[in-house]
């Protein structure tokens, strides 16, 4: 982002976790507070872009895996005659996705937990900053208007 910006930036999706990376803007001034939140952010951003490469790269390359099975299993090749890459219906990848969803249910269970404890915290670092905002307000109004 330009140096002038006082505002996050979101980039293009990742190539593996299909998320958009966010780089977030960091004031001159930020309280001790303010950077426990941002690098909280920061941390769930780069907890998330993890799992989901992760669980992306496994994902393609059983689904790989499976279909070459299958073809395999039918006698087909991975091409067929005309260079075109062989394809299962839709009931036969509805095996895989089945199958795939079942084998990773503790994994995405944990993941879930994880995300929801971050933006727990998060949420309630953001309930304390935007506390502390309105009180810097309130006292620097209330001193305003005594003038």
């Amino acid at each position: 982002p330009p140096a002038h910006s006082h505002n996050d930036w979101i980039g293009p999706p990742d190539k593996h976790s299909n998320l958009r990376p966010v780089i977030f803007y960091a004031p001159p001034e930020e309280s001790p507070l303010e950077r426990r939140l941002r690098e909280a952010r920061q941390e769930a951003q780069a907890c998330d872009q993890r799992f989901w490469a992760r669980h992306n790269r496994a994902f393609r390359q059983e689904k790989e895996e499976f279909i070459y099975s299958r073809l395999k299993a039918k006698g087909l090749e991975v091409r067929d005659e005309t260079g075109q890459k062989a394809t299962l219906n839709a009931e036969e990848m509805a095996d895989f996705y089945k199958e795939f969803l079942s084998k990773n249910f503790r994994k995405h269970m944990q993941y879930n937990r994880d995300w929801y404890k971050r933006n727990f915290t998060i949420t309630f670092l953001m309930g304390q900053v935007a506390l502390v905002r309105a009180l810097r307000w309130l006292r620097w109004k209330k001193k305003n208007v005594g003038n």
